[in-house]
């Protein structure tokens, strides 16, 4: 089995999605024929090379690619050579010692963004006395980090996504960089996201502009691909353009069933969704089309060569790197989310090596008559008390009164609560929740977990000596309604228009408005990056000069990159449209005087 997942595997061809629905698979369109199918057609294309390096990304069936070719070529009457990279790597024993420090010891979550260059994995002398084979016709150089062979050749990258990378390591069908068995799963994502990714993504960065070819491996035994001319002009199209990313969905212990119930082309034989990942940079990926074929790639791949024209003057301070995520929180019919904080900006950097923190807010997208949010401490809350509690509950399974020390707030839609770093907070059942955060999105430090085990069977492992190094116990009482909770302001209007400002906190780095229109709205995106979500109405179309338009309907996000200036929304539906637009706030320079 090599993936072990509830999800569909994506298909080939994109079947017309019901034009009125969420689609779970947004594509990007590219030119005609740009999009082949199948491992005959993608031998047949390298086959008039002498030398390929065929590297790409961790979890790539590398078995699966070479024993597909070399029959191929067999059929093609070509004689290849195979080298595999990964024999010219370091001993496997080495390796563990270089990432060891990067791993947080015996932290189940936890560890330190690497630093390192994935020329560090290989032996430099093995490298040195790596030889082609000059009776082969072709000679391919395979495996990831095969570039770091300094063999001259064609350069083909097969990737993977990273939602189908996780459902591979689920079924111990992937190791990490360098090992030869599997971890356990949390051990294994955990070395991934610190040490694996970081690492493959800088030479992901490094080799984007030299790919010839790129490769989608997700499906078993039938690979697209498209040039890499072809991959980097759709990717510079649609930094100047809008795009959604694709999504994916995860169940979870508190999940509930709003998006089980309204997006249908989800699989319906999962207890229930918890997760929507709407744009998140580090796990979602980018789908091209053409000629209804799919080709993904990763997110980062469209901020690696074109963060100018995505972020504009925002580019300065976040590089390539995305810093708004959007995402699902689903408790209807669930259950409550673990009660919980996010790191201080000085500590996330220091003990993780993120460059920003994990500051969030819970914009309500729907809620039930009963939906409540925790958030912040009551009044004259003693902390040494408070953490007495919650080790003496962690310690004899004894339910916690969570209302004696946590605030609890009625949520009704389109409120917005503030959830800067180091805020006591969670969900209640019955909401859906539009999370508006920065990019950060796996530092949540739990304190209380309502006795609950995960879906394994296993109790989830909480953070509370974390937690009390970052929580703020100055949010408290009524300063929790009073700064946490967003005041709505309407800042402009027209004839049947409403610009509504919903502010956020001053520790956040990004804002948030609302648009309720009924006819059509124009926008300038000052240059900055929009993130936006039609959070009522049916549809709506949006228009960019030079660009065909594209509809988005209920519930989907999208982008709107910098580069377009200006962009109009159009209500494509009968009654009102309310639109979401987050951005980065303007940086603020303070002189002295």
């Amino acid at each position: 089995m090599r993936r072990k997942t509830s999800q569909y595997l994506i298909p080939v061809l994109k079947n017309d999605p019901d034009v009125a629905s969420y689609d779970i698979y947004p594509a990007f369109p590219i030119e005609k024929s740009a999009i082949r199918v199948g491992f005959a057609t993608l031998a047949k294309e390298i086959s008039k090379e002498t030398t390929v390096i065929l590297d790409g990304y961790i979890g790539v069936d590398w078995d699966e690619v070479c024993n597909s070719l070399q029959s191929e070529f067999q059929y093609l009457g070509i004689n290849p050579c195979f080298i595999n990279i990964a024999d010219f790597m370091k001993p496997e024993d080495e390796i563990k010692a270089l990432v060891e420090p990067y791993l947080g010891g015996d932290d189940p979550i936890f560890g330190h963004r690497a630093d390192m260059e994935l020329s560090e994995f290989f032996d430099i002398e093995k490298i040195a006395n790596l030889v082609l084979d000059a009776t082969a016709d072709i000679n391919i150089v395979y495996g990831t980090g095969a570039s770091e062979s300094n063999i001259e050749g064609i350069l083909v990258y097969v990737d993977l996504p990273k939602n189908e990378l996780q459902f591979r390591m689920r079924a111990n069908a992937v190791t990490n960089l360098g090992l030869s068995t599997p971890k356990d799963h949390k051990q294994m994502y955990k070395h991934f996201y610190f040490v694996d990714w970081p690492v493959l993504n800088m030479a992901k960065k490094n080799l984007l502009p030299k790919i010839s070819i790129i490769v989608d491996q997700q499906r078993t035994a039938n690979p697209v691909w498209m040039s890499g001319k072809s991959l980097r002009n759709g990717l510079n199209k649609m930094s100047k353009s809008a795009f959604r990313v694709r999504p994916w969905f995860e169940p979870g212990v508190w999940g509930g069933q709003w998006m089980k119930e309204r997006f249908r082309d989800l699989n319906q034989e999962v207890p229930n969704y918890a997760w929507s990942f709407e744009m998140i940079v580090p796990e979602n990926g980018l789908l091209f089309e053409s000629d209804g074929k799919l080709l993904e790639v990763s997110f980062d791949m469209l901020m690696f060569q074109e963060k100018d024209n995505v972020l504009g003057k925002a580019a300065k301070r976040f590089g390539d790197e995305f810093p708004i995520r959007f995402d699902f929180l689903d408790t209807f019919k669930g259950g409550n989310l673990s009660v919980q904080c996010h790191p201080k900006p000085n500590y996330i950097k220091k003990e993780f090596g993120e460059n920003f923190t994990q500051d969030e807010t819970y914009y309500i997208l729907d809620a039930g008559e009963d939906a409540e949010v925790y958030l912040g401490f009551q009044e004259g809350i003693d902390p040494t008390e408070f953490k007495k509690t919650l080790n003496q509950s962690f310690e004899t399974k004894e339910i916690l009164d969570v209302e004696k020390y946590v605030q609890k707030h009625p949520a009704k839609k389109h409120d917005l609560f503030l959830i800067p770093h180091g805020t006591i907070h969670c969900s209640g059942i019955n909401n859906l929740v539009l999370e508006i955060s920065a990019t950060p999105y796996i530092f949540t430090f739990k304190m209380y977990d309502w006795q609950r085990l995960d879906l394994d069977g296993n109790p989830r492992p909480l953070n509370i000596d974390r937690a009390f190094e970052n929580l703020n116990f100055d949010r408290q009482g009524q300063k929790v309604q009073d700064t946490l909770i967003s005041k709505p302001r309407l800042e402009d209007s027209g004839e049947d228009w409403e610009k509504i400002h919903l502010p956020t906190h001053q520790d956040h780095f990004y804002d948030v408005y609302r648009y309720d229109f009924q006819n059509e709205i124009s926008i300038d995106t000052n240059n900055q990056c929009h993130v936006l979500m039609l959070v009522e109405g049916e549809a709506l179309q949006l228009q960019i000069k030079g660009f065909e338009n594209q509809t988005f309907h209920f519930a989907e996000t999208f982008a709107i990159p910098a580069a377009t200036n200006n962009y109009s929304l159009i209500n494509k539906g009968m009654e009102k449209a309310k639109v979401i637009v987050s951005f980065v706030k303007e940086e603020v320079r303070y002189i002295k005087p």
